[in-house]
């Protein structure tokens, strides 16, 4: 990869010399490799009916389906101050059996589809696992969620779901889930609080989730799950940098990291008082033995991320703020990844992972920060080449299927009665050209994906083709000016290819004995 990013990169200094595009002697073969995976998340339609969403998804294309499940949905007397009594947290059975079902039959489908499943775990924790000071905040009931309830919790789901557990009155044991995630955004208030105290200076929420992070990790060792990925993280991209974040704000993830390993902006390790308000080791000898006590820092199988943009493009990042983890932010966050394991001896570099992203549209959404649909739809598939250009991104996240009839947060590929959204079909194949313009005689970039073609070829082990299209300015009919032939295990491509004029591109692909699909279209400018 390290060679194609190289060469990469040569193409794009070329380019300057031939407005915008390099010349036909310096082109290189077809680039073809695996990109990121597809993850996608839609709770409500998953939950709804788990077999036809996980079917749509599967003809989407999507490779997993991150499944978010909160502790307090299947702990028994959530809203109780006190567990049942005898109540043995990590055996399964202990719990309700009618809130294991919804999961158990999620499981099952996506097993029977061929689908990967990422299990998240986070809030709210029940009420009777929740630590003292609870000030009983009426909407955000997440405050100081014990690590050790927790660890019993993870133990209880990681026997479950370890493949060999069958439920009473079932005939076979459940499939096994080898893909998890340990809480939801651990520097959002919501998720878990308080963020930090003492006027938002000394950070707590770090302490707490490194306490959780532990519990889990030791409870899915011990359950069966070993060789698993194991993801942690998961953190929400911008927070409050300026007065904030109080309890229920939201920390900037970078500074929250810093923390977690307990190092102070300058990435030396915290001493004294400062340590111990933070949890952290206290002194160079307790320093020492902090990567052996927390094993998921130094050997978890990837970092989770949410990399919204906050409404920019894909390529900028919001200004001044230089704890930010959005998506143009990635090279930041690998970098203080590197030097927080790097203060204790490791050299972990730790892949990424976007878990959950998308840009939210007017309409209906009519928030500061949103974008027309067919501008979300470009950046979509503009995120989608800058992740499959950085070697270390493992999974690109589209989060949701549909909006939701309020209208709020409508990052959805569809509208809330169903109608498919200009992203519906930039997701299904995408398609992006970093450059448009260009002298005529001389190539553009053209970079695609069809989405379905990977599963379609798993299944018939029969080469796919993907039809580059254009139409020209003054009109008439689309024609296929090349065919890029996929093999292996996976939907990416990047070829130079050349345009008669100016005019619009699109790609084509067509499901065996079924529809034909198309992207959306490019114009491009010749002159």
């Amino acid at each position: 990869m390290g060679a194609l990013c190289i060469a990469l990169a040569a193409i794009a200094v070329v380019a300057l010399s031939a407005g915008g595009s390099p010349r036909p002697e310096s082109l290189p073969a077809l680039v073809h490799r695996a990109g990121p995976e597809s993850i996608f998340e839609d709770e409500v339609q998953l939950h709804a009916d788990p077999a036809a969403a996980l079917d749509l998804l599967r003809r989407l294309g999507v490779d997993r389906v991150r499944v978010y499940v909160p502790w307090a949905a299947l702990a028994p007397d959530p809203s109780s101050s006190r567990p049942p009594p005898s109540f043995n947290a990590s055996d399964p059975g202990a719990y309700p059996p009618s809130e294991w079902a919804i999961y158990d039959t999620i499981v099952r489908d996506a097993a029977a589809q061929g689908m990967g499943l990422d299990f998240t775990i986070g809030a709210p924790p029940p009420l009777w696992a929740r630590g003292p000071g609870d000030p009983g905040h009426p909407v955000h009931p997440q405050w100081r969620p014990s690590a050790s309830d927790f660890g019993q919790f993870m133990r209880a789901l990681g026997t479950r779901y370890s493949g060999s557990y069958r439920p009473l009155g079932a005939t076979s044991p459940l499939p096994h889930v080898g893909f998890w995630s340990i809480w939801n955004e651990p520097n959002f208030g919501p998720d878990i609080a308080p963020q930090a105290i003492d006027h938002s200076k000394i950070e707590i929420s770090s302490m707490l989730y490194r306490n959780l992070l532990d519990a889990a990790w030791a409870a899915l060792h011990a359950t069966g799950h070993a060789r698993d990925t194991i993801l942690f993280g998961e953190t929400a991209p911008a927070g409050e940098s300026v007065d904030g974040p109080g309890e229920y704000g939201n920390m900037v993830p970078l500074r929250f990291l810093r923390a977690l390993y307990c190092v102070n902006s300058a990435y030396q390790p915290l001493r004294g008082l400062a340590a111990a308000q933070r949890g952290c080791p206290t002194d160079a000898a307790s320093s020492a033995r902090f990567r052996d006590e927390h094993p998921a820092l130094f050997d978890a199988g990837g970092f989770a991320d949410h990399p919204y943009s906050q409404g920019l493009p894909p390529n900028e990042s919001t200004p001044n703020e230089p704890d930010y983890a959005e998506l143009a932010a990635l090279p930041k966050l690998e970098h203080t990844l590197d030097t927080l394991v790097r203060v204790y001896g490791a050299s972990t570099r730790f892949p990424i992972y976007s878990t959950e992203f998308g840009y939210q549209t007017n309409p209906p959404d009519t928030e500061s920060g949103t974008l027309s649909p067919e501008l979300a739809a470009e950046y979509l598939n503009w995120a989608e080449y800058l992740s499959w250009r950085d070697p270390r991104v493992r999974s690109y996240d589209q989060y949701l299927l549909v909006d939701s009839a309020a209208g709020n947060f409508a990052t959805g590929l569809e509208s809330s009665n169903g109608t498919p959204k200009p992203g519906f079909y930039a997701y299904r194949m995408p398609i992006y050209l970093p450059v448009t313009s260009t002298t005529r005689g001389y190539p553009l970039e053209v970079w695609g994906c069809a989405r379905p073609a990977r599963n379609v070829r798993l299944a018939t082990h029969r080469p796919q083709h993907v039809r580059i299209q254009f139409r020209p300015a003054s009109g008439g009919l689309y024609r296929t000016v090349r065919t890029i032939t996929l093999t292996g295990h996976y939907c990416y491509f990047d070829v130079f290819q050349k345009f008669p004029g100016s005019g619009s591109v699109r790609l084509s692909w067509s499901y065996p004995h079924g529809p034909t699909i198309f992207s959306r279209t490019v114009v491009v400018d010749l002159h």
